[in-house]
This record gives structure tokens, sequence and C-alpha cells, in this order.
């Protein structure tokens, strides 16, 4: 433990053993990727995925590693016993500060097949992790409005393509697809903005995991629902690293999928899309008041 270093200092030590980390793994990790892209045999690329995903989960520990290092979190975290290694699942949870993907890794490595995220595309050219997100074959997805859509007709459609090319390379390993619903990082001025019938929450984006329904529902053992709840109010990315982070509270729900949810267009049937987005409004009141609750616990 450093907690008795000044904060600075932690931040500085757990910087150097986060990129370290990062370069020291990326290599073996872009010479396995090189190695499949070279062998297109089915038996041989499910191997070298076995190979990437254990890397990957290496790069997760170290950072467990170091989050231990810097500061003593209090872990209050319940619904853990019911998850394992051999099925895909999908995932989503609130989304409140960078530190949500740092801390759901924590938890479920080794608990979940890797969590594979949805990313804006233009993340592909973060230097070095873009291209371990590519290599591990995370979905990047192009974005467009609806005033684009309108003009150029033949985008249409384009996330579910990429969606389904994502989800059949996963059919061949146990996967965690996992879905900000909410898109982007609550704040204030986006509930506002928005005008977000949540108290604690954004407005869920239902496309996302709808298309991955879509695509490999049949082999989606069930949805692991997340809720992530800061006492000290949302962390940035700094206070993780520089030891400031005191307690998180996670809530985790295995939930089954409903089977009118699975293998429907989301884009082109009105009554499924309004009944799929009830359902998912739905999953979202309840994380809305179970929020509430562990905000009143919190100040009792």
């Amino acid at each position: 433990m450093l907690s008795f270093l000044p904060a600075l200092l932690r931040g500085i030590i757990a910087s150097l053993i986060m990129a370290l980390n990062t370069l020291f793994l990326c290599w073996p990790l872009f010479i396995l990727a090189l190695f499949k892209l070279a062998l297109p045999f089915p038996p041989i690329q499910r191997a070298l995925r076995f190979g990437m995903h254990w890397i990957a989960e290496t790069w997760i520990a170290v950072n467990g590693f170091w989050i231990r290092l810097v500061q003593r979190i209090e872990w209050d975290v319940q619904g853990l016993d019911s998850l394992d290694k051999q099925h895909s699942w999908l995932v989503t949870s609130n989304h409140q500060s960078w530190v949500d993907i740092l801390a759901l890794q924590y938890q479920f490595n080794h608990r979940l097949p890797l969590l594979k995220f949805f990313l804006k595309k233009e993340l592909i050219w973060v230097p070095v992790i873009g291209l371990c997100w590519w290599a591990l074959e995370f979905p990047f997805m192009k974005r467009y409005s609806k005033e684009y859509l309108a003009k150029h007709p033949e985008k249409q459609g384009q996330d579910l393509a990429t969606t389904r090319k994502a989800c059949e390379r996963y059919k061949t390993n146990p996967v965690s697809v996992f879905n900000f619903l909410e898109g982007t990082r609550f704040t204030p001025s986006k509930h506002t903005q928005q005008q977000s019938p949540y108290q604690h929450l954004l407005k869920p984006k239902a496309g996302g995991i709808a298309f991955v329904l879509d695509a490999m529902g049949e082999q989606l053992h069930g949805l692991v629902n997340v809720t992530l709840y800061y006492p000290q109010g949302r962390p940035t990315l700094w206070c993780l690293l520089s030891g400031r982070l005191k307690k998180i509270i996670m809530r985790v729900e295995i939930m089954p999928i409903p089977q009118q949810f699975i293998g429907h267009d989301y884009s082109s049937d009105e009554a499924y899309r309004q009944a799929f987005q009830a359902w998912v409004n739905e999953l979202w009141q309840a994380k809305d008041e179970q929020l509430d609750e562990l905000v009143r616990l919190d100040k009792q």
C-alpha cells in the first residue's frame, strides 16, 4: 500500500504502471492478431482468440494490482455469485465516469468472459490502445444523425451490419458484449438537456443491444444488469490513479432475456421497436429507483 505517499506521487506511479503494462502486453497481442489474419482457419482462430483474451485478462489483472497499491477501496458488491465464463452474456450498466470501465473489469475479470465494448469509430486512433481494441475485435460504431441519414439513406443500417459482423466472430468463443445504454457519461447538463424522466440517469438508447439480440440472441445466456454508485460523487480517472477513491457500490442482477426480443429487426419493425423500448425503459426505471435507495442509505 502506498497510501502514505502524496496523491500526486501515487498518481504518477499508477500511471506509469498502467502505461508500461499496456506497452509490454500490446506486442504479444499484436503478434497473435497478425497470426489470426494470416491463418483463416476456424480452429486456429479460436485458439488464438483464447490466447488474446488471456493477454487482455492479464492486462486487467495488472491494473487491479496498481488499483490496490495506491488506495484501499471499500467495495460494496452484490450479485457476482451466478456469473460464469462458460457462457456468453449481454452486459449493461449506467455510466457515471471513465472509472466505470476499470471498476467493471476489476470485478468481472475471470468471472465473465472478456468484456467487449461498443466504441465510437474515432477511438481506433487512440495511440496503442486503439489498435489493442481492434485486435481484440471490439465493435467500432459510426453514429449518424437523423439529418445526415435523411441526406444519405445509403448509410442506413450500417450500425446493424457492423454489429452483425462483430457478433459473427463472437460465436466461436464465449464473450460478454457490453453496452452503456445511456451512450455517454451522466452529467447534470446532459440530464437537463435531455429532459430525462429519471432522477439519476440519462435516457437509455435501446438500438445497440437490440442489434446484438438480433445478431446473436440465441447464444446469450442472459442479461447482466449492473448499477454503479460512487458515494463520494462521480470520480475522475485521476481520482482512481491518485488513490483518492474510497468506496464503490456495485449491484449486479442476472436477468433472463425475453424470448420475444430475440431475432427481430429493430430498425424496420415498429411494433417490436416500441415493445423493446418499453422493456428497456422499465429496466431503467428500476435502476433509477435502486440508485435512489442507494443514495438514501448512504446519507443515513
